[in-house]
């Protein structure tokens, strides 16, 4: 049976909006500017104490800077360039291609009657955002 790359990405999309699945994409490199600039500021403008000082600010504002930066899964997946929608949908066909289905709606509905199925292509996909992505998948409610 050839594999239905858009059958997949179904599935995900649906298993992703059901959990209520975000990506929280690490900005790191971002915070780490913002502080070591604060930083470097705060020792220009006031020495030793302008080092602490501008390094206590410039950690706060790195904070403040890189949170609320969670996107809906869904959002992400359209966002994926063709090569990594392939390494998805790759690793989610590893788990499902024992299954027999016709379209994506029947793919859906056997994945999502059977919870070890369920939560062995949530783990597939948290897998791969964080090796692909280095991004960390969260559930909200």
């Amino acid at each position: 049976m050839p594999v239905h790359i858009d059958d997949l990405m179904r599935l995900v999309c649906h298993i992703s909006e059901v959990e209520k699945l975000q990506v929280a994409v690490k900005c790191s490199g971002k915070g780490a500017l913002v502080a070591g600039a604060a930083t470097f500021a705060g020792g220009l403008v006031g020495g030793p104490l302008g080092l602490a000082v501008g390094g206590a600010v410039g950690g706060l504002l790195a904070a403040w800077v890189t949170s609320g930066q969670f996107k809906p899964l869904p959002q992400i997946i359209m966002e994926l360039p063709p090569n990594q929608r392939l390494m998805l949908s790759n690793d989610v066909h590893n788990i499902v291609q024992r299954l027999d289905w016709t379209d994506a709606a029947q793919l859906i509905s056997l994945v999502m009657g059977n919870a070890g199925l369920q939560k062995e292509v949530m783990a597939a996909i948290s897998a791969f955002f964080l090796k692909q992505l280095n991004a960390e998948v969260r559930h909200f409610d």
